[in-house]
């Protein structure tokens, strides 16, 4: 099983999906202000072209697991952006039936594993998903997406060191946006080529530019075949940035708007866009109308979300481990 190649109709689903992920986090992000969302929420603005390119590079029954800024990567995955979009709002009708929110966006029928809340709590999950391939020999691979801090846990060690020893198929794709929160990268490791750190467990290792879907494309797809090939596990670094902060939450005082900005010159919507249209592989006005689409297909998952009923009182016990405890007479 290998990636399907870079042809012009696989660039312009990617083109597709970029657009789709940005006004589905700036729909989430007007429908939290407007109180419709609760609790955290996480934005994946400025960093599409990782989950898209890298996504893209998997095979269908390969696997994703990833942390709480996961939005982009289920929707990548191919879960319905109504679903996902109620399961933000607490819907019934949400892929948990509004259980998991923002953060733990999971369908097992895509082989998506959910968002973690826990910074690297979920590395350790992605080697035990890539040693079931192992066990079985079914020739799949497992992929983890985490931010930059997440290799300042100890989880993560752990993950490295298990994954190169039993040579397991799993790709660690590290989405380094420079800021563990609030912290500069500078500030908070010694080691700020991060792809580095997974050198010390023999791991194979690449850094690449995150802001270009195509780049991440062609690294994820060396990756996959490296661990399909039963070489172990392989460490992909991408470089990028977070436009929004950290969550709705964060007044982002830490860093200068001109810094944002001139991160923002390189937009990998814009910058994909313009580069299709030179190549030719854009019609004149077929990006307006791909544009368009996403956004009328955005705007009808806010509204299938707005409509959908609360979960009832009733399903208060579902899908619990622990059977409610009946009251004693």
């Amino acid at each position: 099983m290998s990636s399907t190649p870079l042809n012009d109709e696989l660039k312009r689903h990617m083109l597709r999906q970029m657009l789709l992920v940005r006004h589905f986090e700036e729909k989430a992000a007007e429908l939290y202000a407007l109180a419709e969302i609760g609790g955290f929420l996480h934005l994946y603005i400025g960093e599409e072209a990782i989950a898209v390119g890298a996504i893209n590079a998997l095979g269908a029954d390969d696997d994703v697991i990833t942390h709480y800024r996961d939005h982009a990567h289920a929707l990548v995955r191919g879960l319905d952006s109504g679903r996902v979009m109620a399961e933000l709002c607490g819907k019934q009708t949400g892929e948990s039936h509004g259980r998991g929110g923002s953060m733990h966006v999971a369908d097992v029928t895509k082989k998506m594993w959910g968002g973690y809340a826990i910074v690297g709590g979920h590395l350790p999950l992605a080697t035990g998903l890539a040693h079931k391939h192992v066990y079985t020999c079914d020739g799949l691979i497992t992929s983890c997406f985490f931010g930059d801090a997440a290799t300042d846990i100890g989880e993560f060690h752990e993950a490295m060191n298990l994954a190169s020893l039993w040579k397991l198929p799993v790709i660690f794709v590290c989405e380094n946006n420079l800021y563990g929160m609030g912290t500069p990268i500078a500030m908070d490791t010694a080691v700020t080529q991060l792809c580095r750190k997974a050198l010390a467990y023999d791991v194979t290792t690449v850094r690449v530019d995150g802001m270009d879907v195509e780049a991440v494309y062609a690294e994820m797809a060396e990756a996959v075949a490296h661990c399909r090939a039963g070489k172990g596990p392989y460490f992909l670094e991408a470089m990028t940035y977070r436009y929004r902060g950290h969550s709705m939450a964060d007044p982002e005082l830490y860093r200068a708007k001109s810094e944002v900005e001139f991160w923002k010159q390189r937009d990998p919507i814009v910058t994909y866009r313009e580069r299709l249209e030179r190549e030719g592989v854009l019609k004149q006005g077929e990006a307006d109308a791909l544009d368009r689409e996403a956004l009328e297909r955005v705007e009808r998952a806010a509204k299938f979300a707005l409509d959908s009923p609360e979960p009832p009182p009733s399903s208060l016990f579902d899908d619990v481990y622990a059977a409610p405890i009946e009251e004693s007479r």
